[in-house]
């Protein structure tokens, strides 16, 4: 039986070491992943792949570019987290395309208002939002939007690395609901960010203009996996009711 949503969360520790006499399902956590992809993402854009690896040859090479971690090291398998803000195009086009099939066999010009809104928010907002040129548009877009906003409220994170943090916040999305998903079942995961990206990136044939969010190891916990008690700042002090 699967644990509760709280159960999950209070379960899911990051586990450095995973027994090497237990492996996991393959299917079990790509329903995992299934899960992941559930997660909300800004504009629905879900610029994200995952790589969910279970080669032995392969997760030698990613224990490597891992830095040697023993939560790569013991892993049973690996799930690589991606963004993919180079994709917006084709995903903006993908939303804008399921709108119309929603929308009926009709004429344009017999869409609703709101149907029109949803319309030129992928057609017109998006790529005014994520089309870029070395940077300096979105420079360009930023001073612009500074200026509106002395006079009215107006969205400002529009430069190329504003949208880069907009991927990676959908991402670590994902990977929480993944890893939730997997203490839900009882399998332990371990998120990484100390890898070589470089070297992650050629092993997987990830394209440059792509980027690794994480890299999460996933087994069962050995006895030693957890370096710890969980420790957390008291509530209180991250808690503002306002």
């Amino acid at each position: 039986m699967e644990k509760t949503a709280t159960k999950a969360i209070q379960y899911r520790r990051s586990v450095r070491v995973f027994k090497k006499d237990l492996a996991l399902d393959d299917e079990k956590v790509k329903q995992c992943l299934r899960n992941a992809v559930l997660a909300p993402t800004s504009s629905n854009l879900q610029i994200w792949e995952f790589y969910h690896i279970t080669d032995a040859a392969i997760l030698k090479k990613m224990t490597e570019a891992c830095l040697g971690q023993n939560a790569a090291k013991t892993a049973q398998q690996l799930v690589v987290v991606v963004t993919r803000k180079d994709l917006w195009r084709q995903r903006a086009k993908a939303n804008s395309n399921f709108l119309k099939k929603s929308f009926g066999d009709k004429d344009p010009k017999d869409y609703s208002k709101r149907e029109k809104f949803a319309l030129n928010y992928y057609q017109k907002l998006i790529p005014s939002i994520y089309t870029d040129f070395l940077g300096i548009l979105g420079w360009f877009k930023y001073i612009v939007f500074q200026i509106i906003g002395l006079f009215r409220p107006i969205y400002k994170q529009v430069r190329n690395s504003d949208m880069r943090v907009v991927a990676h916040k959908s991402a670590g999305l994902a990977a929480q609901n993944f890893m939730i998903s997997m203490a839900a079942i009882g399998y332990d995961t371990c998120p990484m960010e100390g890898s070589d990206t470089g070297r992650v990136k050629k092993i997987l044939n990830i394209p440059k203009s792509a980027e690794i969010n994480m890299v999460i190891g996933c087994g069962i916990r050995d006895e030693n996996g957890i370096y710890g008690p969980r420790f957390r700042v008291p509530f209180e002090e991250v808690y503002k009711k306002v």
